[in-house]
């Protein structure tokens, strides 16, 4: 970590400017439905607090325009935050301006309404940057899963204060730079979801590094597809074909293998009472689609996962959400556990991948779950991740 980190910044008797993820799904009544990504950011806030600062919260939360909208305030989120610390938290009811600050200026710890709520923050604007930073002696990143944009609460702000990463966001550069800049081999990639296009530069920059990459999800049917096998009625790149079959032969030039399903779950009906066949790979019946790996890929993939050191996944193995059609998903989440156990360093894509691996309770076997989706696809594709590079060096 070159970085300068929340652990170098002398605290006491300051105030503590904090970018953390607080865009958490809410329910009808406006409650968050998953407070993964608040706990994430606990220990950052409890070690401000401990070292005597005073912290003061900002986030975003979905998608309002630019504009308020009380569907999207944070409010719920501060209140589940005020309940896992056991302490009082004030919710700003503007994210900037003189009732904002009057409100900061009582509280031992506050969050400022919805960045968001102002169109200055996603064009990076340097004058509301300027703004947010009046809050602050200094300006601390906890926010990896929006380090990839440049706004400006992640961007512009550290042009105004000094500042540093904080403990999640020091976690997740070391476990995902680890991986790409100093893996213990054998390094293995796990890929699934639906689209090959999504995965292009994670797979090109990890053929350089990996020993083997599993694929899974529906992108493995753009493969089945380029190399003329049958898939039925399951959705595929059209366009990707020529590069599934050049990311083969790159693979099989540079010594790593790439393990393909070998047989499928498919169903003639998308829905979760459908009725489900195993088929060898590549060989659907026309009427069906393939949903999830089958058993005996299962097998395969948890004997290719044997003595491997370290692991990356991003991608779901099949339609996880539907309970029928996450049996492919749940048996490398098992594998993964148990090599976990024996020493190894299994890093968990964010997004859909987290998600199913919270889903199945697996989230404390694992040695790292990634709470940025696009932003640790980004930083595994070797990409430079705007909020991590405005931060201050050592």
């Amino acid at each position: 970590m070159k970085k300068k980190t929340i652990r170098d910044l002398d605290l006491r008797g300051k105030r503590a400017l904090i970018r953390v993820d607080f865009n958490v799904p809410l329910d009808k009544d406006l409650n968050v439905t998953d407070d993964n990504r608040i706990r994430a950011s606990l220990p950052s806030i409890q070690y401000a607090l401990d070292k005597g600062a005073k912290v003061v919260l900002m986030s975003h939360l979905g998608r309002p325009d630019g504009k308020p909208n009380p569907s999207y305030s944070l409010a719920p989120a501060s209140k589940r935050l005020a309940e896992l610390l056991k302490r009082d938290v004030v919710q700003c009811t503007e994210t900037v301006g003189p009732k904002a600050k009057e409100q900061v200026s009582k509280a031992q710890v506050a969050v400022l309404e919805n960045l968001r709520f102002s169109p200055l923050e996603e064009k990076n604007d340097a004058s509301f940057a300027k703004e947010l930073s009046e809050f602050g002696d200094f300006y601390i990143n906890d926010a990896f899963g929006s380090s990839h944009r440049a706004h400006a609460s992640i961007e512009a702000i550290t042009k105004n204060l000094p500042s540093a990463a904080g403990l999640l966001l020091e976690k997740e550069i070391e476990y995902l730079g680890n991986a790409i800049q100093n893996p213990k081999k054998p390094f293995a990639a796990i890929l699934g979801g639906s689209k090959v296009s999504d995965k292009i530069g994670l797979i090109e920059n990890l053929i350089e590094k990996v020993d083997k990459i599993l694929i899974g999800g529906a992108m493995a049917y753009t493969f089945f597809k380029a190399q003329g096998k049958r898939i039925g009625k399951s959705r595929f790149e059209k366009d990707k074909l020529d590069l599934a079959n050049s990311i083969l032969a790159k693979a099989k030039a540079k010594g790593v293998e790439i393990l393909l399903p070998v047989d499928s779950v498919v169903v003639k009906e998308f829905n979760e009472n459908a009725e489900t066949w195993i088929v060898a790979a590549g060989e659907f019946p026309d009427d069906t689609e393939g949903v999830d790996i089958g058993p005996k890929t299962a097998a395969l993939y948890a004997k290719a996962l044997e003595g491997v050191k370290t692991v990356v996944w991003n991608g779901p193995m099949g339609v996880f959400e539907m309970k029928p059609f996450a049996k492919g998903s749940r048996a490398v989440a098992d594998k993964l556990a148990e090599i976990t156990k024996q020493g190894a360093t299994t890093i968990i894509g964010g997004g859909d991948t987290a998600a199913c691996v919270i889903g199945f309770g697996l989230d404390d076997e694992m040695a790292h779950i990634s709470t940025g989706g696009g932003a640790s696809l980004e930083y595994l594709e070797g990409k430079v991740l705007p909020g991590v590079a405005a931060l201050q060096d050592k």
